[in-house]
């Protein structure tokens, strides 16, 4: 999709809104207010607990994550293939996945992975596991912040049963507020990715029973390759 594609697809959205609400486009002071809370967004509260120098962040990050079901490997980038396929292997998984055709994963050495299957771009229902990168991690809870875009198909995220992904420590932040300070440094408010997808841990409910079941709507693992820099 072009920039002009996505710009008329927002104006088609924006003019049935205004159909629904019976109101014409904003003028005068009331369209400068908003133009100025777009230009200089508020911040939201920040959690004390994620205000930490970055080594300690990484490190909250990754204990947050675990505790929301995730498993983590902090490892060199020269190990993350191999991590990869132990990880399939612990697991008695099928040694191939869908990956994300995009973003930094290019740069590690997949080929030395012999037995490891790859096929690059959407996720299809039938695959059994999904490597991506990762926008952003948030330390305050664990969460990761996923872009989408032709570099990362949403339906990784989704379909799947197993999602890898690998994070760079640099990519780490401390709360929200943070990462979308990073979103719109990258994108800007005028390219914004269609999806930001923010996921804490495999997919879950306790809607029966309030018994916890994990992947009701969503991955039922998450293993997230930390790595060094």
């Amino acid at each position: 999709m072009t920039q002009n594609d996505t710009r008329a697809a927002r104006t088609h959205i924006l003019n049935g809104i205004r159909r629904s609400l019976r109101r014409d486009a904003l003028s005068g002071r009331a369209r400068q207010e908003v133009e100025a809370r777009l230009a200089r967004p508020p911040r939201g509260p920040e959690v004390a607990r994620a205000n930490l120098p970055q080594a300690d962040r990484v490190a909250l990050f990754c204990e947050w994550a675990e505790a929301n079901s995730a498993t983590i490997a902090r490892v060199a980038p020269e190990q993350v293939p191999g991590e990869v396929v132990g990880y399939l292997a612990r697991n008695n998984l099928p040694a191939e996945a869908v990956m994300a055709p995009g973003g930094d994963l290019d740069r590690f050495d997949w080929t030395s992975q012999k037995m490891l299957s790859l096929r690059k771009g959407r996720a299809e229902g039938s695959d059994p596991v999904s490597i991506t990168g990762a926008f952003a991690g948030i330390a305050e809870t664990g969460t990761l912040v996923m872009a989408s875009g032709p570099e990362h198909p949403v339906t990784l995220n989704l379909l799947p049963d197993t999602h890898v992904v690998v994070l760079r420590e640099s990519d780490i932040v401390g709360g929200y507020e943070d990462a979308w300070d990073r979103l719109r440094a990258r994108y800007g408010k005028d390219r914004m990715p269609r999806t930001i997808n923010t996921i804490t841990g495999p997919s879950r409910t306790g809607d029966i029973e309030q018994t916890i079941e994990l992947g009701a709507h969503g991955p039922r693992r998450m293993h997230i390759l930390v790595v060094r820099e």
